[in-house]
């Protein structure tokens, strides 16, 4: 398992924003997860009509081959083969009426759909 620190978020790294840390921290809590060993997984699944499209769950801990992001507080698991696809990606969060949740910018996306939950690499 790979870890980098709250500063580090190089080419391979993700990067969380600290909206996003504090909107998936406060939803662990909700769920009665320990903030110190559980964390948000996002991941890379086929789908969508662009290709691929993002997934983000909650685990209790990380897998031995993830690669683990530690930033503001919140722990981001990904598994090796989805870092190929959002290593330098951006996990942010914006709130508001409409549109409000987690999103990811990512560097490594050619193309996305109109909705922006799918891209190609």
């Amino acid at each position: 398992m790979s870890t980098e620190s709250a500063t580090g978020s190089g080419d391979a790294g993700i990067t969380v924003t600290p909206d996003a840390a504090d909107e998936a921290i406060s939803l662990l809590e909700g769920e009665s997860m320990d903030t110190d060993v559980a964390g948000l997984r996002l991941f890379v699944q086929q789908g969508g009509c662009a290709g691929l499209s993002y997934g983000m769950r909650f685990d209790n801990e990380p897998e031995d081959d993830d690669t683990v992001v530690e930033q503001h507080g919140l722990r981001v698991f990904v598994d090796p083969a989805s870092i190929n696809y959002i290593g330098g990606s951006t996990l942010a969060y914006e709130g508001g009426l409409q549109g409000a949740g987690f999103h990811v910018e990512n560097p490594n996306a050619t193309s996305s759909c109109g909705c922006g939950e799918s891209f190609r690499t």
